[in-house]
């Protein structure tokens, strides 16, 4: 399994840091962020150290994904949360602090405050329509 000898997520999945786990099999770990948006943010990593969305497989991605979502079921059964959010970043100006691609699984209430969601603006559906078939050009 590739590892990053720097990388705490890494060190988390060798055991060489302590974490509360959640959730573990042979390509994922989930455990509590010990630094909490709300109560209940957890973690959800592959074990394998990959730095961010672009560089993982197809296999991990979809192993992280299946685990997203039991993990917020059991979030959302533990708590009973009126909302979920899972957020995912890449790169530093994304907000991403640890470069070992990560996705966090935070419990939400209406009044937290949390600055992840923005306003609904409507936007130009020309330049969303031109815009549309240049990214779908780059779709491998």
């Amino acid at each position: 399994m590739n590892a990053d000898p720097d990388c705490i997520f890494c060190r988390i999945v060798a055991g060489e840091i302590p974490s509360f786990k959640l959730l573990e099999n042979d390509r994922v770990l989930s455990f509590m962020d010990i630094n909490p948006a709300n109560e209940g943010h957890c973690l959800v990593i592959p074990k394998t150290h990959v730095p961010n969305l672009f560089e993982a497989d197809d296999e991990s991605l979809a192993a992280v994904a299946t685990a997203c979502r039991r993990v917020a079921d059991a979030v959302r059964r533990t708590l009973d949360p009126p909302g979920i959010s899972i957020a995912q970043a890449n790169g530093p100006a994304a907000g991403q602090s640890v470069l070992h691609l990560h996705f966090h699984v935070i419990p939400r209430r209406a009044d937290d405050d949390l600055l992840f969601n923005w306003e609904l603006q409507p936007g130009d559906l020309d330049a969303i329509g031109r815009l549309a078939e240049r990214i779908r050009a780059n779709l491998e």
